[in-house]
């Protein structure tokens, strides 16, 4: 399979289009989605599993779960309701955003935390068919929201349980800046961890909204020729998500901001 023909949209990037209609662009384009919690609960998820069944949509990611720093009871039984949801629609991956420091807590008692969640949780995921995908986040977002900032901490974390089970995302924004990121591809390749492979762009200056601050493909400085590279001889040859966080692109129609994303894709991977 091309380069090209690999493309999955995450519908984040399109963050207000209605979900429907993002599903039928994608079955027109002959393109995966990445599908979202909020917009598959307002819709239904039985109601969201049929959509994407009959327009024959591969659902290539569920976003997301984790947030482990909070220990309640409750939060773990949202990370189970999120694994019954991926299963339901066909999400062979729930993305695990691993949450910040919490309150009176340090770095070290989160990430002990994230540890403890991913045990309780692995084998739930296991027996529903859907891999737990560990995503390491910027260092400029482990206080609020993930502690976990390294692609070789990812794995680290991941190494206690089958790969079926836990996987990692390799997320070109998040990771880009990181000097051992080529040998932590390599790595996850030989575990049979990567269970989803997201481009966005870093673009300099950052906006004033950091979060919502990922570019364009084309737009920054990512070399996607080589994380492309770098991941199929991995092992990795299944979709490629674009996943854009753009105060910009959100502004805009959706079925525009579609377009441009798969053309832009198709531009860096050429």
């Amino acid at each position: 399979m091309s380069a090209a023909a690999r493309f999955s949209f995450n519908h984040a990037t399109a963050k207000f289009w209605d979900q429907r209609e993002a599903v039928e662009a994608c079955a027109r384009a002959g393109a995966g989605i990445g599908l979202w919690r909020e917009p598959l609960q307002e819709m239904g998820v039985e109601a969201t599993a049929k959509l994407v069944q009959d327009a024959g949509v591969e659902v290539t990611s569920l976003c997301r779960a984790g947030f482990f720093t909070d220990p309640t009871a409750a939060a773990l039984e949202d990370n189970r309701r999120a694994i019954d949801e991926a299963a339901a629609v066909g999400a062979p991956t729930l993305v695990l955003v691993s949450g910040g420091i919490p309150e009176n807590g340090t770095i070290d008692s989160a990430r002990e935390g994230v540890k403890e969640a991913l045990a309780q949780l692995a084998p739930y995921a296991l027996e529903r068919g859907v891999t737990l995908a560990i995503e390491p986040l910027h260092p400029m977002f482990a206080s609020d929201r993930c502690v976990v900032t390294t692609l070789a901490e990812a794995l680290d974390l991941a190494a206690p349980f089958a790969p079926e089970a836990v996987g990692v995302v390799v997320d070109t924004y998040h990771i880009w800046w990181d000097p051992q990121v080529w040998q932590g591809i390599a790595r996850a390749g030989r575990e049979g961890r990567i269970a989803s492979f997201q481009f966005a762009d870093w673009i300099t200056p950052l906006p004033a909204g950091v979060l919502t601050g990922r570019g364009q493909l084309g737009d920054g400085c990512i070399d996607f020729k080589r994380y492309l590279a770098e991941v199929d001889a991995a092992g990795f040859t299944g979709p490629i998500e674009v996943e854009l966080f753009n105060d910009a692109l959100w502004a805009r129609p959706g079925a525009e901001v579609f377009q441009e994303t798969r053309a832009a894709f198709e531009r860096v991977v050429a």
